[in-house]
């Protein structure tokens, strides 16, 4: 078991939750095998600390997380990432990251004033010079 460096970017103007940034970003980290079973994170009390919150924020957060089964509190060892959680968990895990980080990409453009037909263009654009680089780097 390790004590994995948690590393979380809380975006205090994004109108999303801080808690629900936690979840969504701890979520997301377990889904791309950030961090893996048995990896520790630090106390409620250290990340509110670390990220200058409210401990209760932080609370709610672990305590979804914790009801999720992706972490599990152990009363004086810590909270630490359970075990590889079964296949539709860990793809209801990677769609709820993908939304999460589709919603704070919304939610960023549209307090820049884009427009929705932008945005789209803007994704769809995006999408496509991705796919040009991933064919070219094939050949």
């Amino acid at each position: 078991m390790t004590n994995k460096r948690l590393t979380l970017q809380i975006d205090f103007r994004s109108g999303l939750p801080i808690y629900t940034q936690i979840v969504n970003q701890v979520q997301a980290q377990v889904a791309s095998g950030i961090l893996k079973p048995g990896d520790q994170l630090p106390t409620v009390r250290a990340l509110a600390e670390e990220l200058r919150v409210n401990f209760n924020t932080v609370a709610r957060g672990y305590r979804i997380l914790d009801e999720a089964r992706i972490i599990s509190t152990q009363q004086g060892r810590g909270t630490y990432i359970t075990e590889i959680p079964p296949p539709k968990v860990s793809e209801r895990l990677r769609r709820e990251s993908l939304e999460a980080l589709t919603q704070r990409f919304i939610s960023e453009a549209m307090r820049l004033e884009f427009s929705k037909t932008e945005i789209r263009q803007m994704v769809s654009d995006q999408l496509k010079a991705w796919n040009e680089t991933q064919e070219n780097e094939s050949e």
